[in-house]
C-alpha cells in the first residue's frame, strides 16, 4: 500500500521523510522525524505509536538498528509492520514482518532507507535510494521528493496512490517543512510537488517569523501595514 524514503542530509544534519500510499492521509500516521535525532517511517498495517517510540530510543543514543531491534522485541502484531529508520550518524535500518502485503522490498544505504509494500517491483526501493544519492547537493526536501518521484517512475504501487507527505526537520523542535496531500484522485505526488514549489520560496520567511517576528518580512495579509 505504501512506499517511502527516510533520509539525513549529511551536510547540515537535517532529517526527513517522503511517503505515498493508496489510503487517505498518510501524513497523519506514517512519517516521523525529530531534529538532532533521526527520521522514521512506519507503514504496511500502520501502528503510528512506533514512530515516536523509535525516535525516543534513538534520542537516548541507540543506533537505528538497535532501536528497531528493541521496539520489535516481544511486541504484539509486529509481523504486520514495516519500519525504517535513519539515525544521527547516518546509519539506516529496517524491519519487514512476515505479514507484509504483496510484493515488498527495502533498500538500506548510508543516510537513507527506502521501503515499500504492494509494489509493482521489489527493486523500487533501490531506485529511490539511488535518486537520493544522486542529488546530494540539493535541499533535503527536494532530494526526498525526487526520490519519491523516482519510486513512482520505477513502477509505484500495484494500485493507485491517493495521499502523500513530505516532512523535514533541522534545528528546531517544529518542522522546517511539513506538507501533506490527504487525498487526490489523480496524482498526489504531483500535487505534493506543486505544494513544495509554492512553499520553497516562503520557507525562510516562515522560519524567521517563528524565531524573530520583528526581523521577519511582512505577512502579506489584509491589514498588514
Amino acid at each position: 500500500m505504501t512506499f517511502s524514503i527516510a533520509g539525513r542530509c549529511e551536510r547540515i544534519g537535517a532529517f526527513g521523510v517522503a511517503i505515498t500510499t493508496s489510503s487517505i492521509a498518510v501524513g497523519a500516521r506514517c512519517p516521523h522525524a525529530r531534529a538532532g535525532v533521526g527520521a522514521v517511517a512506519t507503514q504496511n498495517v500502520t501502528d503510528p505509536a512506533l514512530g515516536p517510540a523509535l525516535l525516543d530510543s534513538m534520542s537516548q543514543g541507540l543506533s537505528a538498528r538497535d532501536s528497531i531491534d528493541s521496539i520489535i522485541r516481544n511486541r504484539p502484531h509486529i509481523e504486520y509492520r514495516q519500519l525504517t529508520a535513519v539515525d544521527r550518524h547516518g546509519n539506516s535500518a529496517s524491519w519487514s514482518g512476515t505479514n507484509i502485503l504483496g510484493t515488498h522490498g527495502v533498500s538500506e544505504e548510508r543516510n537513507c532507507v527506502a521501503a515499500g509494500n504492494l509494489l509493482k517491483s521489489s527493486s523500487l526501493p533501490k531506485a529511490m535510494t539511488n535518486a537520493f544519492a544522486a542529488n546530494a547537493n540539493t535541499h533535503l526536501a527536494e532530494r526526498l521528493l525526487l526520490s519519491l518521484e523516482a519510486g513512482a517512475a520505477a513502477g509505484g504501487e500495484e494500485g493507485q496512490v491517493h495521499s502523500a507527505a513530505l516532512i523535514v526537520v533541522h534545528e528546531h523542535s517544529f518542522p522546517l517543512v511539513s506538507l501533506r496531500v490527504d487525498w487526490s484522485e489523480e496524482d498526489p505526488i504531483a500535487v505534493l510537488r506543486k505544494l513544495w514549489e509554492d512553499y520553497k520560496p516562503q520557507m525562510g520567511a516562515y522560519l524567521r517569523r517563528a524565531i524573530d517576528p520583528a526581523q521577519a518580512p511582512s505577512y502579506g495579509v489584509l491589514g498588514d501595514p
